[in-house]
């Protein structure tokens, strides 16, 4: 009888746990109180956020659930061409944009939505402004 050996976490399974700590930290939970959650130690959430060990589909939707986002979330870097890639994981990786995701994602009133993304693009222009503008008093 042979048995297989098991199959090596991959930069996905890396992708994606820096991803759920992220989103865990984002929401003030503790590794502990995720685990706890999720039916496993915070040895185990700590492999997985580290990506040595690969997260099931069960467990990633019970995570996805847990942390209020579409199990989506953990997989956005697949998507677009892979120059943007680095850009998005990178914002990915920000637990302030993680809340921000998780937080718009609860918003269920598509009006309600759709004016919290006008104020953050009009944020994000007079910002861009301001930094355009150079400081104030510059020559």
């Amino acid at each position: 009888m042979t048995t297989k050996a098991p199959k090596s976490a991959t930069e996905v399974d890396r992708t994606i746990g820096s991803r759920v700590a992220a989103l865990r930290i984002a929401q003030g939970l503790s590794q502990t109180a995720l685990g706890e959650a999720i039916g496993v130690s915070f040895q185990q959430v700590q492999k997985y956020e580290k990506g040595r060990n690969r997260i099931g589909a069960g467990r990633l939707q019970t995570m996805a659930d847990l942390l209020k986002v579409p199990v989506e979330t953990f997989f956005a870097s697949r998507l677009g061409d892979d120059a943007d890639a680095g850009d998005v994981r990178t914002f990915y990786d920000d637990p302030q944009v993680m809340q921000l995701v998780a937080d718009f994602t609860s918003i269920t009133d598509e009006t309600m939505r759709k004016n919290v993304l006008s104020i953050v693009r009009a944020a994000a222009k007079i910002h861009l402004a301001n930094i355009e503008q150079g400081p104030v008093g510059s020559v």
